[in-house]
């Protein structure tokens, strides 16, 4: 006997290969996918160093700029002191000056010569004072004139006065210091 199965049997269908062009484009995707991982963790890696770096060197920097500022109070400082010893040591060397003017007038002083008022400044030196005649003015300037420590001695003026009902003369001179 015979049987014959008139119903349809199922059948299991091959399965159908998948499309190259589908498998290239997934495992291309996914390995783009990794590759963009890769790089983004390696970028912000060396970003985030970056970021320390700079904020080391910040504060390095603002070490030097406190640094720089020290060394700078320090040459203001040390030419404020070079000067003030430059004033100093110009001060001692021209505090004798005064006292060698003054004694060298003194010496040089004729009789019947007064001095009224004297002024120094820097080598010059201005004399005004009176005199009983003016021989002896001019007795006073050949002495200056003779003295190792003036030069280039002028005499301004010489007048005619009166002091106290006594005729005299004033006069008025100017030389230079030799130092």
């Amino acid at each position: 006997m015979i049987k014959v199965n008139l119903l349809p049997v199922k059948r299991k269908k091959k399965a159908k290969p998948l499309p190259k062009f589908i498998i290239i484009s997934v495992l291309s995707t996914v390995v783009i996918c990794i590759l963009m991982a890769y790089l983004t963790f390696f970028f912000s890696s060396m970003l985030s160093q970056r970021k320390i770096q700079f904020k080391e060197n910040e504060r390095k920097i603002a070490q030097l700029k406190d640094q720089i500022k020290a060394v700078d109070d320090f040459e203001k400082k040390n030419k404020m002191f070079k000067e003030r010893t430059e004033v100093i040591e110009q001060l001692s060397k021209n505090r004798s000056v005064p006292v060698k003017i003054l004694a060298e007038i003194s010496s040089l002083l004729p009789k019947g010569i007064w001095l009224q008022a004297m002024s120094v400044t820097n080598q010059n030196v201005v004399i005004n004072g009176f005199g009983y005649t003016n021989s002896e003015i001019v007795s006073f300037v050949d002495n200056l004139k003779a003295s190792q420590l003036f030069m280039d001695v002028y005499l301004e003026e010489s007048k005619s006065a009166e002091k106290e009902k006594i005729s005299v003369y004033t006069f008025k001179l100017s030389c230079k210091v030799k130092v």
